[in-house]
Formats: C-alpha cells, structure tokens, sequence
C-alpha cells in the first residue's frame, strides 16, 4: 500500500532530524577536543628526556625538528643510579607541573609493530601511587593501565591523542583521532605533570619505541 503525503514527509523529517544529530555528535563530526583551551608556549628545554643513566642520549632519543623516537631495551638500566624502576626513554614536560585548573596533552603518536608492554605515555602524580594515568601498549592495543582497552589496531599508523585532565573534578578524558575513548576518575596528588615515550611495564617485547610530533600542552580558559 502507497504511504499518504503526510506519512512520507512524516519520515523525511525523522530521517533529518537523525542526520542532523549526527552531524552534532562528537564522535561523528570530529570534534576538536582543544577547543576553549589555550595553548601554552613550549621551548626546547621543557622537553626533559630521562634516559637508561650509563648511554648518551643519542643512542636511545633522536629528533629532527619534527619528529621525536624514543626506543629503550628490556635490559637496559633505569633513568638513575639509585632508581629501581624499569627501563625507559620518556620525555618528562617541565615548567607546566601543575595542582589545579584543567589541563590537556596533545601530540600525535606513532607506535611500530612489535613494541608491547610499554606505557607510552602518563599524568604522573597520584595519591596511592605514582600516576594517575598511564596509557600502555600490549599486542597493538592502547590500554588504559594493563586491563581497559582505550583503541585497537594501534601498530603502525600515526594517532592524534589528547588527555584532559580536570583536577578539581578528578576526571581524566582521553580521545584518540578526535573521538572520546576514555572517561575515569583520577587518582588524588597534590601535583601534576605529562610525560611521553616507552617506560617498560609488564612482558616487554625485547625492543621497544614510539615516536612523537606535534606536542603541546593547553589549559583551559578560565
């Protein structure tokens, strides 16, 4: 039976009204999670690279004015002398710690095939313990920590990421190429900062390394 004219303007005007919801969306249009956050002014020296202690930095850190590689080894040393943490080769962001206000780390990552067992990137400071957040790497899998899986098919492709951070909400936001992956509590601390790059965590991959463009750290305006 033929649908009546009024019927089929009926589900014209449903089917408008879902397109244009979706074009609303978030996670459909894209949007841009800096928005209505400022962008802070960075120098080379907030870029803190903390390396195994007994290698240059030039056997585990490269940077061509663009792009920076991070890679470290199961067996290396720790960051220090006196530090009994695992091996890493992550860049600590200096100048920007901070206890209060809204926070957002920006940068797009690229972690190669291989590499697993690694956190590539971390808010550190916490009540309990050190971070708040870290964001790992197992079997080409972003996770948040070891056990929520924050974005699939990782390996090998370049990733905008950006983490907010609320500090008086306790909330920590992450989204990966504009999308929203990750909503969770925070962990306490009386004070913050970002840090990128691999810092081996539980059954590493023997070589492990992720390589980074377009950092920035961003505060929400007030």
């Amino acid at each position: 039976m033929a649908s009546s004219p009024s019927s089929s303007s009926w589900w014209a005007a449903v089917c408008l009204v879902a397109l244009v919801s979706m074009a609303a969306s978030p996670a459909a249009r894209g949007a841009d999670p800096s928005q209505g956050f400022t962008e802070v002014s960075l120098a080379e020296s907030n870029f803190v690279v903390q390396r195994p202690y007994n290698v240059p930095i030039s056997q585990r850190y490269s940077f061509d004015g663009k792009v920076r590689k991070l890679w470290v080894f199961s067996s290396d040393k720790p960051h220090t002398p006196e530090s009994k943490t695992n091996p890493r080769t992550e860049i600590r962001m200096t100048g920007y710690d901070y206890s209060s206000g809204v926070w957002q780390f920006e940068g797009h990552g690229y972690v190669p095939s291989g590499t697993t067992g690694v956190s590539i990137m971390q808010v550190f400071g916490g009540g309990q313990r050190a971070t708040t957040l870290m964001l790992h790497v197992y079997n080409g899998e972003l996770r948040y920590y070891g056990w929520q899986v924050v974005e699939g098919n990782i390996y090998d492709r370049w990733f905008k990421l950006n983490v907010i951070h609320d500090v008086g909400a306790s909330a920590l936001t992450v989204f990966v190429d504009d999308v929203q992956k990750l909503s969770v509590a925070g962990r306490g601390g009386d004070s913050h900062y970002f840090k990128f790059g691999v810092y081996a965590q539980n059954n590493t991959s023997n070589y492990m390394e992720s390589r980074w463009r377009g950092v920035k750290i961003l505060k929400k305006d007030n």
